[in-house]
């Protein structure tokens, strides 16, 4: 989101991105800003969807955008950059850079945002400062005492230590950047975030860019419009007028849009409509025709409906599912979508079973009782996950019990051939002395002809002593009953092997 300059355009508050690594601080940070137990309410500590709230802070208001640190949620962290004036990056100071934290300082420096690194947890013993930007200096972000021009602050998101000094940065480093809107424009801004809440409808979390929004006005994405009904803030309170910078939940769409649409506002209905529809035919037309996946041989079929609380993780784990190797079982994803697990999903799996195992994936979602009864009685797999890498971490497992077994040789013993006794129509008795390991019926054979395999068979029947004995050892002297279609010689070497599946 660029600052913009003509003779109608104000400043307008900065919009920050807070990325970094799992668990380094960046909810507790917001907490701490914004006077909220956000992190308190997360599945494992963990926040899986972007929010965004709005800090005060010298008279002057900061949005700030929280984004997943997880390594699953690494496109959601990518959108999270895309909107955003500045980022801060959190370092947790007594572990360094971490692997998201890489991941994140690449986001940073692709979307050419302005970075400010909030270094945590400085109030610990263990906090090595002098480790932390070096850690940086590898990827590229030289702090200021180390002669670049990238600010560095020691915080604790416990103690509040060093955090009015970060909002002091965050505030110069949004002057220097002049940001620039036009309240006056047409609205306009982008799907943060989208769900279907069943009381009051779809639901979006959407940041204005341009303009200025209220209720009564009409908007459209690509995929949904409406007329707003009511806006409200993080908090649940009404928003009368939304301003450039602002987030908020916008109630009143036809449809859940897709996270990470822009919006804009439209003078009727039908003129949205008309849009959304002109959309719709361009994105059908540019859209390559679906390719139907053929499984090679061995190969298995995992067919998936996906069930999220929210579009973007939705969007999150069907990404991250897709990227789980598929040389044994292949991943096909039938549906998705936001809301309760429904008997429309049931009915869906039902018909897919006879294309491959089929299974459904919730997400923080709850089920509906009688899809729950349906799946029950027609032994549909439902599993539900409140944390997203645990359900990919299922379906992983699921595809190794689900795939073709692999069949791996396991030799047995071996035999010398001393006499050929008979021959007839792919069957021989042969005798010999078992100089390796151990012999058993029905297991098969490798004829090895001067150390060259000739031929293989199955070994029917095994004696000693003209007596049927169900095994020998390394030095039992054995008649065999060999069934395979070449002649063994005297002198020939005898490998007895099974096939063992490789699970």
């Amino acid at each position: 989101m660029a600052g913009k300059s003509d003779k109608k355009s104000i400043s307008r508050p900065p919009v920050v991105v807070i990325m970094g690594h799992v668990d380094h601080g960046k909810t507790s940070i917001l907490d701490y800003i914004r006077k909220t137990h956000v992190a308190d309410r997360e599945s494992g500590g963990i926040t899986q969807h972007i929010g965004a709230s709005v800090a005060e802070f010298q008279g002057k208001k900061i949005t700030f955008i929280d984004t997943p640190g997880h390594e699953a949620f690494s496109q959601m962290r990518r959108r999270g950059a895309k909107i955003a004036d500045i980022a801060v990056l959190v370092v947790a100071a007594e572990e360094g850079c971490k692997p998201q934290t890489k991941e994140a300082a690449a986001a940073i420096k692709k979307a050419g945002l302005p970075v400010i690194v909030a270094m945590n947890k400085t109030d610990l013993p263990q906090a090595n400062v002098e480790k932390v930007k070096r850690d940086l200096e590898k990827e590229g972000l030289l702090v200021e005492d180390w002669g670049g021009n990238v600010p560095a602050i020691g915080i604790s998101a416990k103690t509040g230590q060093g955090i009015n000094e970060l909002l002091e940065m965050i505030l110069l480093v949004a002057e220097m950047e002049n940001l620039q809107a036009n309240p006056d424009a047409a609205a306009a801004g982008i799907i943060i975030e989208s769900s279907l809440d069943h009381r009051r409808g779809p639901s979006a979390a959407i940041l204005l860019q341009e303009g200025n929004l209220s209720a009564g006005k009409v908007i459209a994405t690509a995929s949904a419009l409406g007329k707003i009904k009511f806006l409200e803030d993080s908090r649940g309170n009404k928003i009368e007028r939304l301003l450039p910078s602002q987030p908020a939940v916008a109630i009143g769409l036809d449809a859940v849009p897709v996270t990470g649409e822009v919006f804009q506002e439209f003078e009727s209905l039908d003129a949205a409509r008309e849009f959304v529809i002109g959309r719709q035919k361009e994105i059908k037309s540019g859209a390559a025709a679906a390719e139907t996946v053929e499984l090679q041989e061995g190969q298995k079929n995992l067919n998936l409906i996906l069930k999220a609380d929210v579009l973007g993780s939705l969007e999150v784990l069907k990404e991250t599912l897709l990227q789980i190797p598929q040389n044994e079982v292949v991943l096909n994803v039938l549906d998705g979508g936001a809301g309760e697990i429904s008997l429309n999903d049931i009915k869906t799996a039902r018909a897919a079973q006879a294309a491959g195992t089929t299974a459904i994936i919730g997400f923080r979602v709850k089920i509906n009782p009688d899809a729950k009864a349906m799946a029950e009685r027609e032994k549909i797999r439902v599993m539900n996950f409140e944390v997203i890498y645990e359900a990919i971490e299922w379906t992983r497992g699921y595809m190794g019990r689900i795939r073709t077994p692999k069949m791996e040789r396991k030799d047995l013993g071996k035999l010398k051939v001393l006499l050929s006794f008979w021959a007839d129509k792919g069957r021989q008795i042969v005798g010999g002395k078992v100089i390796d390991g151990e012999v058993k019926k029905g297991v098969k054979i490798e004829v090895f002809r001067n150390e060259n395999p000739v031929g293989q068979g199955r070994l029917i029947n095994l004696q000693k002593n003209k007596k049927d004995i169900p095994d020998a050892r390394k030095g039992d002297e054995v008649g065999i009953l060999y069934e395979g279609q070449e002649k063994i010689q005297e002198g020939d070497h005898l490998i007895f092997y099974v096939q063992e599946k490789n699970i």
